[in-house]
């Protein structure tokens, strides 16, 4: 008798929960319908498969199931003269429900969520909601705010959508480039959320960072012609195939110049290079294939003495150049001092307005400590521990600070 176990279907949700909510939303025109169709689903196949094994097609198990609980649900509330029904069932009319176009849809899906009407935050909790099928509990923790709170966001979002009218399609050519700048940061900031946790018990969550790489992987397919693209997917490759010795066993925290290099993921390196080097080639550089490239060269180097400090810092002097700011200025400044030294750096920290980020604090203590100027890098390391969010980051800058020995 066939079994199914519920890890395999969880494993299915992960995989196909946003390519089946992305093909109903086509077919319904509403977010809500296609969400809960889909949730329905899912039920249902926790219910069945394990008594009858998964179906050649999971996915298309899911959409079609999906599609026919929604009509059988529209029809009962249309009968009650609910117009809105009335309206998704007139919507889904001439719309199947075939695979063919799941990957348009999906990136239909990705640019509706991250329309420029909705705020940066939404933009992000919408899109793993519906594309990542992350839980609201689950988003909620992430953003640091109650469920409730969260719950109430999400919703107000998807009415707005509904209400506003936004449209469900990927931008015309003039409207790209300013729409595809909000996704590609939306899965950027998901992805630094899942590489350093802003709170908790842990570094990472490995979570929000597999989910970033695999939308970046579908951006990838669907537009392998907009470098920007090509550099996020890159950039997370790059800093992923790190994951294993970012901390030790215990989870402690372990700075890049300290990582065991043979722990690095030499398959996410390898691709990660290759693309940066396709990036090279077009000679069209944005903010995050130079990012993709300083990686790449920390990437390069089978220890840290062996880095190229000096090809970092010129990547860092064009990154400057395309996106100023101070955090790029920050992070060059650390390039500065392994190649002009830690005063020189110094005076180039001590310019910039970041006094509420905890790595400014960091950095700075760091270089006030190489420098022999203790008092001061204890004082910087408390600034550090007290704007740190997760509990290894303020763990190892507790070490740091103890092992000055300073009162």
């Amino acid at each position: 008798m066939p079994t199914v176990a519920a890890s395999e279907i969880e494993r299915v949700f992960r995989s196909e929960h946003g390519r089946a909510v992305a093909v109903l939303v086509r077919v319904f025109g509403d977010i809500d319908v296609a969400e809960e169709a889909v949730q329905d689903a899912f039920v249902a196949a926790a219910q069945r498969w394990p008594a009858t094994g998964t179906p050649p097609s999971p996915a298309g198990w899911i959409i079609t199931t999906a599609r026919n609980r929604a009509i059988d649900r529209l029809r009962r509330e249309a009968s009650r003269a609910d117009r809105h029904a009335q309206a998704a069932l007139l919507h889904a009319r001439d719309e199947p429900a075939e695979e063919g176009a799941v990957r348009d849809d999906r990136l239909r899906l990705i640019f509706t969520c991250c329309h420029p009407a909705l705020d940066p935050g939404v933009q992000v909790a919408l899109t793993l909601r519906l594309l990542g099928g992350l839980t609201t509990a689950e988003i909620a923790r992430a953003f640091l705010v109650p469920e409730p709170t969260m719950a109430q966001r999400l919703v107000r979002a998807k009415g707005k959508i509904r209400d506003a009218r936004i449209p469900y399609r990927v931008p015309d050519d003039a409207e790209l480039p300013g729409r595809l700048r909000a996704v590609l940061a939306v899965v950027y900031l998901i992805f630094n959320e899942g590489s350093t946790a802003s709170s908790g018990e842990r570094l990472l969550r490995e979570d929000l960072c597999a989910e970033a790489i695999r939308l970046g992987r579908l951006l990838a397919e669907l537009l392998p012609d907009e470098p920007e693209v090509m550099g996020l997917l890159a950039l997370m490759l790059l800093v992923e195939s790190r994951r294993a010795a970012r901390t030790t066993p215990g989870g402690d925290l372990v700075l890049l110049a300290d990582q065991d290099r043979g722990r690095w993921d030499a398959g996410l390196v390898a691709e990660g290079q290759a693309i940066v080097r396709r990036c090279l080639r077009r000679n069209q550089p944005g903010p995050y294939q130079v990012q993709a490239a300083i990686n790449a060269v920390h990437s390069d180097a089978a220890t840290a003495a062996a880095t190229d400090w000096g090809q970092i810092l010129a990547l860092y002097d064009q990154l400057l150049t395309i996106a100023p700011g101070p955090v790029v200025a920050l992070n060059r400044a650390v390039a500065v001092a392994e190649v002009e030294g830690p005063e020189a750096a110094l005076a180039l920290v001590d310019g910039l307005e970041l006094d509420g980020y905890h790595l400014f604090h960091a950095i700075r203590a760091d270089l006030l400590r190489r420098l022999g100027r203790d008092a001061e890098a204890a004082a910087a390391y408390e600034a550090a521990i007290a704007r740190a969010g997760n509990a290894p980051e303020r763990a190892f800058l507790e070490r740091r600070r103890q092992a000055l020995g300073q009162p």
